[in-house]
């Protein structure tokens, strides 16, 4: 008996032992495989990492510390401390310039988002053929050029010949000088930009809509649910992270509009439309001092992150369904 005792705490002892070595050598094997993975990606990522370093993080510092020199193309660079951003925050222009873009965002973000929504709603509810029509119709805007589109958009608004005042005299209305208004002018750039954005927009919106599950909506029509209630209650919050990212995106394109403020009016009449990266390549075209052009387009860049960071500290982004 007492043989027995001790040759099964011998054979219990040696399996212990074996499990033991075992779960090292699976863990050195995992760790052996982890680690080549992870240099694998490290590889892969390193031509990202090195184009980022070369031209994004790289123009970032030198950006920055030339913001604090007195500086063009033919001169060396002086320091100057922050004369540059004091020069930038103390002309009226620029804060002007950052208000009308916050107008401007205010112009074209909400009118695109809502208009972008009921868009993909009747994609998601006709025929799949005609909602095939109807994405593309609705994409076509955004692959033209926005040179074009101001170009367009500049014999639309023409006050002698152009074809919204062609319409409007039908009703008896008389002719108005949309982009040469300053009470117009900006309202007459946020609606290219609206119909610019609105085909990215809306495609991102229709794939979030055919994400939803459909139990949801069936479930719904059980208890008698019209459209307007599934839109509040199942639409809308299962879009939760879809809406917050087009808002922030929205946000940053439309406050650094160039090309339609440039091309259809540049920037009048009267600064009306002197959006804040126009002011800045106005000042950089113009002006002898690049520093101050440097320090206006990160003052730009401050503000720009910081309303991205109140949008996200103050709308809950949590994932509804995992």
């Amino acid at each position: 008996m007492v043989h027995q005792a001790v040759h099964d705490s011998v054979v219990i002892d040696a399996r212990g032992a074996s499990n033991a070595d075992d779960k090292r050598e699976q863990r050195r094997r995992h760790d052996r495989h982890r680690y080549r993975d992870s240099k694998l990606a490290y590889v892969l990522i390193l031509p990202a990492m090195v184009l980022l370093g070369i031209f994004v993080i790289w123009p970032a510092i030198y950006a920055t510390f030339l913001s604090f020199q007195d500086w063009s193309f033919y001169k060396p660079p002086v320091f100057v401390g922050l004369k540059n951003y004091a020069d930038v925050l103390a002309d009226p222009l620029f804060l002007d310039a950052i208000v009308r873009g916050f107008i401007f965002v205010l112009l074209t973000v909400p009118p695109m988002l809502v208009l972008a929504f009921f868009f993909a709603s009747l994609v998601v509810s006709v025929a799949r053929r005609f909602a095939g029509v109807l994405k593309v119709s609705i994409y076509v805007p955004t692959i033209v050029s926005t040179v074009i589109t101001s170009i367009i958009f500049v014999l639309i608004y023409d006050y002698s010949g152009g074809l919204l005042n062609w319409f409007l005299a039908l009703f008896g209305v008389a002719p108005t000088a949309w982009i040469g208004d300053p009470a117009w002018a900006l309202v007459a750039i946020a609606v290219p930009a609206i119909w610019l954005g609105m085909g990215l927009t809306s495609l991102i919106m229709v794939a979030a809509m055919i994400d939803v599950p459909t139990e949801y909506y069936e479930a719904a029509s059980m208890e008698g649910a019209n459209w307007r209630q599934k839109t509040v209650y199942i639409t809308l919050p299962q879009m939760k992270n879809v809406l917050l990212y087009l808002l922030v995106t929205g946000f940053v394109v439309a406050i650094q509009q160039l090309d339609l403020p440039l091309i259809m009016t540049n920037g009048g009449p009267v600064n009306a439309t002197m959006l804040p990266n126009l002011f800045i390549f106005t000042h950089f075209r113009n002006d002898i001092n690049v520093g101050y052009s440097i320090a206006a387009a990160l003052l730009l860049f401050a503000v720009l992150g910081s309303v991205s960071a109140i949008i996200f500290r103050f709308v809950n982004s949590e994932r509804l369904v995992d």
